[in-house]
């Protein structure tokens, strides 16, 4: 099945798709520091490096059968107000709308922050939905956490899933495949192999490059902000990360670290030696969202790095979307 993607970031939700049996002939991001990565990694699909807001709807392969992306959704919620549209955000999302009622693909999928599900936007998501709907899809919302599809990090997200009204399809999660604690895939699985080589960022976090032992195996340095020493920022081997952010800066500790100790409300302090504290590598924070070891980030500072990995969708996750829309669609053959 061939499927577009916009929003695609360094690909995290494609290469899901990708593993599921989709084809992804289409893609289209418009921040230039992740073409590179997004190419090297995906060297069969066609990259369009424009702005969506210059994407005529025409232009898209006809032959799609789904689309997918993280279209923003944050101007949408000001009291469920439309003036969204009117807002830059808005219009990228009102873009993709367009793009999906010119192509009628079979079904699509948008992944978004759990934020906007806050009782204040209550309205814009109403109307978010009507806006899909009137596009003739049969659509369904769901709070979903990534660690309960074999992810290791507490990550919850908002997914939609739209079928085409005339297939007569409704989406359901797919079954957690971890929900329990002890099937839970823990810091020591995920990153365990990876406790060598490390290396630091050079001066002002310029990337070390080639000099990596193990692709993007290199931290962030640099001190610690009050807001990042407000709460415990370390998680132990045998449990799961913290969500992985798109800044370096709050990338969580090394589970080498013995955990924050609270002196005063908000306050915390290093445990123990300064040197047992470091942020965890972009390799690191790659292969807890479940990219491959074999996926190059390409970047000259690291806080790229960090950000193409804390916007990506996690691949195992977006996997077992995927393979459930694909069985859902196969039943109708």
């Amino acid at each position: 099945m061939k499927i577009a993607s916009f929003f695609s970031g360094a690909g995290g939700l494609d290469l899901g798709f990708k593993k599921a049996g989709f084809k992804i002939i289409y893609a289209n991001e418009y921040d230039k520091t992740i073409w590179e990565t997004f190419e090297k990694n995906f060297p069969k699909t066609y990259l369009d490096k424009r702005s969506i807001t210059k994407i005529d709807p025409k232009e898209i392969p006809k032959d799609i059968e789904g689309i997918i992306g993280g279209p923003p959704c944050q101007s949408w919620s000001e009291a469920g107000a439309m003036r969204g549209i009117e807002d830059e955000r808005g219009k990228l999302f009102f873009n993709f709308i367009s793009i999906l009622r010119e192509t009628k693909p079979k079904f699509f999928l948008c992944e978004n922050v759990p934020g906007m599900l806050a009782p204040r936007n209550q309205k814009a998501i109403l109307n978010i939905i009507e806006l899909f709907k009137d596009c003739n899809y049969t659509v369904t919302q769901h709070l979903l956490n990534a660690s309960d599809y074999d992810v290791p990090q507490d990550r919850k997200r908002v997914i939609f899933v739209g079928y085409r009204q005339d297939l007569n399809l409704v989406f359901s999660p797919p079954k957690p495949v971890t929900d329990k604690p002890e099937t839970k895939k823990t810091l020591r699985e995920a990153i365990g192999h990876l406790q060598n080589s490390v290396l630091p960022a050079r001066i002002k976090n310029y990337s070390n490059g080639s000099k990596c032992k193990e692709l993007n195996h290199e931290y962030m340095i640099g001190g610690f902000s009050t807001i990042y020493m407000s709460r415990n920022r370390v998680r132990g081997w045998d449990e799961q990360s913290f969500t992985i952010q798109a800044g370096g800066r709050h990338a969580p500790m090394h589970p080498q670290a013995p955990k924050f100790t609270k002196v005063a409300k908000n306050t915390m302090i290093l445990s123990a030696d300064k040197s047992l504290y470091r942020r965890l590598s972009v390799r690191e924070c790659a292969e807890i969202q479940t990219f491959p070891a074999d996926f190059e980030f390409i970047y000259t500072s690291v806080a790229d790095g960090y950000k193409m990995i804390g916007n990506a969708v996690p691949v195992n996750f977006a996997f077992h979307l995927a393979r459930q829309i694909k069985k859902d669609l196969n039943s109708i053959k």
